[in-house]
């Protein structure tokens, strides 16, 4: 017989592993692609294997968190499956079951504990094709948060003219963009990789253009210079974090390290190029 703590925890992996279940099984029956499909079928199965493990000793049906399974479903089809499931799996609220009290529900508990490493072994093999192409989004998106920040920087203090600052900066990043993008193609295709080039410098140029679109954003919507300056900063945090934040769930590398590669990168060439700026305005006199 169960403590009520011990079948409280029991019960509360028993509804993860439900929840789970489900939201394998609905996205394999999304997919279109075999091999994933067939991937996410063997998990789906090893979840309800799990589930019905940890009925035997609760003595209990649970039903899946319903909300929780609509939540992960969306996220995994509009950010990828592979983002989608490891931060179902990162999320989940599983028992944290010392030795002591797995020993007391049964001496297959550890085994079926362990299992959910594997299942990330899996997930990584899915092999999305998006994640095949991240080095072109990091390359968008770092040169336009390092190119742009420091573009805009500069003029800001050079131009001292909010709406010419707007359309210059668009003008150098729709340029930067489809250059960015021209460069991927030709580097993707001389270097012979297992990616297709245009397929490549699209993802470059559109993540390119998103940056640059959110970026220069504040300086059409407001007009003291500096306010747009800020905003335009805390924009490219904002975005440093959201994207660090993907890479790393998805990847399940540090969010820590990724970030404080990206931010001070970013931050340190705007000063820099704001200071530019400065010089640039004092030599020549310059008057907007």
């Amino acid at each position: 017989m169960l403590s009520s703590h011990l079948k409280e925890k029991a019960l509360s992996t028993q509804r993860a592993e439900m929840t789970e279940h489900v939201v394998y099984t609905q996205l394999s029956r999304f997919s279109q692609n075999l091999r994933q499909k067939e991937i996410m079928m063997k998990i789906a199965d090893k979840e309800l294997q799990h589930y019905q493990f940890w009925k035997t000793h609760t003595k209990s049906e649970v039903a899946c968190n319903k909300y929780k399974a609509w939540w992960y479903v969306g996220i995994a089809r509009v950010c990828g499956i592979t983002f989608g499931l490891k931060l179902m799996e990162r999320d989940e609220e599983k028992a944290d079951l010392t030795d002591d009290e797995l020993a007391q529900l049964s001496p297959e508990a550890d085994t079926h504990m362990k299992d959910e490493a594997h299942e990330l072994v899996l997930i990584d093999s899915i092999a999305e094709e998006r994640l095949k192409y991240m080095g072109s989004v990091v390359l968008g998106l770092n040169d336009a948060l390092v190119e742009l920040t420091g573009a805009l920087a500069g003029y800001t203090l050079a131009l001292q003219n909010v709406r010419l600052i707007a359309v210059t900066g668009l003008i150098t990043g729709i340029s930067a963009a489809l250059s960015m993008a021209a460069s991927e193609y030709l580097s993707t295709k001389t270097e012979g990789e297992s990616k297709a080039p245009l397929t490549a410098s699209f993802y470059t140029g559109s993540v390119y253009l998103f940056a640059v679109a959110l970026l220069i954003l504040p300086y059409f919507l407001f007009d003291n210079l500096y306010l747009c300056l800020g905003s335009t900063m805390l924009i490219a945090i904002a975005l440093i974090v959201v994207f660090t934040f993907y890479i790393t769930v998805a990847k399940g590398i540090s969010f820590k390290k990724r970030f404080f590669e990206m931010a001070p990168v970013t931050l340190g060439i705007a000063a820099l190029t704001f200071f530019v700026g400065f010089l640039v305005k004092t030599f020549f006199h310059l008057e907007v």
